[in-house]
């Protein structure tokens, strides 16, 4: 259910879920007060994961280079501020990219060196297994969650795999739902900033039926209220949950949970999503994904 003004509500309703049955609880990681998973050089990287992706956070030394070998698909590398830029080099090619930009590492070995350190998060698809083990929540996942479809990727992007920069500085637009980019294996949502606190008339609960929602809070702070449906089994039943996270925070929602988040604080509040694989339903919206042209969706299958 959402606010009139709120461009969701051109969404189709989702069809062909089966009725979910078993329920798992939603994962809440706060970075903030808890030990890094990784430490080198000076830098500190928190992981995390959902079902279908992997998130790494780090806050890196200056000079600092975060290395991948042999990575099996593409993944997202997002520099949110300003002042920390960063050079990748994958493929052959050597990319200078800006700061407050999103960057499509492809397949390979890749370096990414920043020059004078700062934030850098990286999400990859669960194909990158080494990284999955290191997660601190990956004890969550020995058993699969119900309700979420195996992983599967969309097709390579036009042109072949490259580095790809994308700025950051996209206005908003009416109509048009946050600052979506996608590529084979996720797409990002980096949700307009909001400044103060969100109007509690204008929430949007909603629910997915057959994908997971990463948010991960880069400022401020945010509550996300979830609610659990009932079944004829009642043992099944959840009580409502309302999580204060502040920033650095990824929370995982898992479907068919009722969700909306809202930030906090007087000052900046910052959230992204995170999905995996890219959303259908978001990419049926013309003009909604950023990078559109750069990556065809998957045929869809006859009816």
């Amino acid at each position: 259910m959402f606010d009139k003004s709120d461009p969701r509500t051109r969404l189709s309703a989702a069809k062909g879920a089966p009725p979910a049955s078993d329920f798992v609880s939603a994962e809440v990681c706060r970075f903030y007060g808890a030990a890094p998973q990784i430490t080198e050089g000076g830098s500190r990287t928190w992981a995390s994961r959902g079902q279908n992706f992997i998130l790494l956070h780090t806050e890196a030394a200056p000079g600092a280079v975060l290395e991948r070998h042999a990575q099996p698909d593409e993944y997202v590398l997002l520099l949110p501020d300003r002042e920390t830029g960063a050079i990748a080099e994958a493929g052959g090619e050597r990319i200078e990219a800006e700061g407050y930009s999103l960057v499509i590492v492809p397949p390979g070995d890749s370096r990414v060196h920043l020059p004078e350190g700062g934030r850098a998060v990286r999400v990859f698809s669960p194909c990158a297994e080494d990284l999955a083990s290191l997660c601190s929540n990956a004890e969550s996942f020995a058993t699969r969650w119900p309700n979420i479809p195996p992983y599967a990727p969309w097709p390579a992007p036009l042109g072949g795999y490259r580095i790809r920069v994308y700025s950051l500085d996209v206005p908003p637009e009416p109509g048009r739902f946050g600052r979506i980019f996608r590529c084979s294996t996720l797409m990002i949502n980096v949700l307009d900033p909001l400044h103060g606190p969100r109007d509690i008339t204008k929430l949007s609960p909603h629910h997915h039926d057959d994908f997971e929602q990463g948010s991960l809070a880069l400022a401020g702070s945010f509550t996300h209220h979830m609610r659990w449906p009932w079944v004829p089994d009642m043992t099944k039943w959840r009580d409502d949950q309302h999580v204060l996270v502040g920033a650095p925070s990824l929370t995982i929602i898992p479907p068919p949970v009722v969700h909306t988040s809202r930030g906090m604080e007087d000052g900046l509040n910052q959230l992204i999503d995170i999905f995996s694989p890219p959303r259908r339903d978001f990419s049926m919206q013309p003009g909604w994904v950023i990078n559109a042209d750069d990556y065809p969706m998957p045929v869809e299958p006859p009816s």
